[in-house]
């Protein structure tokens, strides 16, 4: 059986391929596409990914893997729990910092909602996602950031909600950027729950 081609990995294949995502949305990706985003031809991704479908399908199974250090990454480089939150919820929309890009990743959701063989990372992720943020509301409960005996598992996953109903209303209304209404609505959810309000309105 022949080798795999070598000169460019596969995660930076996939990132590209998220990247042609937010430019085209899912139905008009194309191999040729991001073959081309990447400096190959298209008959190198045949060899690596079989088809569009199994590109599309790696990129989701890959979404599973680099969840499993979500709170890591999230914890790095904060000194707080809460500055560690805004930056998790506005790293996992980065992607979608335009009205345009949010509707083309918000496409492949509905590939993700439809389709078993993608729903099933997608719920990985999701859950996964909303483990971190758990963690993290813990841990500015215990630093002192909310107050004694919140429900961070409940307050979690209105938390979870309110990330993605920001982008949604954003990419709606389009009145400042994704990255401030991401972070006012997590403070408008945590403020009745805060010692100290401020800490999660940045």
């Amino acid at each position: 059986m022949a080798g795999r081609p070598r000169g460019v990995d596969d995660a930076v294949i996939l990132r590209a391929a998220v990247e042609v995502i937010g430019r085209v949305g899912p139905a008009k990706l194309t191999l040729a596409a991001v073959a081309d985003e990447v400096g190959l031809v298209p008959g190198t991704l045949v060899q690596r990914f079989g088809s569009k479908r199994g590109l599309l399908l790696a990129l989701a199974q890959r979404s599973v893997q680099d969840a499993e250090t979500l709170y890591e990454r999230a914890r790095e480089g904060h000194g707080s729990a809460p500055a560690a939150l805004r930056g998790f919820a506005t790293r996992s929309m980065a992607e979608m910092a335009t009205p345009e890009k949010f509707a083309n990743h918000l496409a492949f959701l509905c590939m993700d909602l439809t389709d078993p063989e993608f729903h099933e990372p997608a719920l990985a992720v999701h859950e996964t996602q909303g483990r971190v943020i758990a963690m993290l509301l813990a841990d500015a409960m215990s630093d002192g950031d909310l107050r004694p005996g919140t429900d961070v598992e409940a307050l979690a996953g209105s938390v979870q909600v309110a990330i993605s109903g920001a982008g949604l209303t954003w990419a709606l209304d389009r009145r400042g950027t994704l990255t401030d209404r991401i972070e006012h609505e997590i403070g408008t959810v945590l403020a009745p729950h805060a010692m100290r309000e401020e800490a999660w309105r940045g």
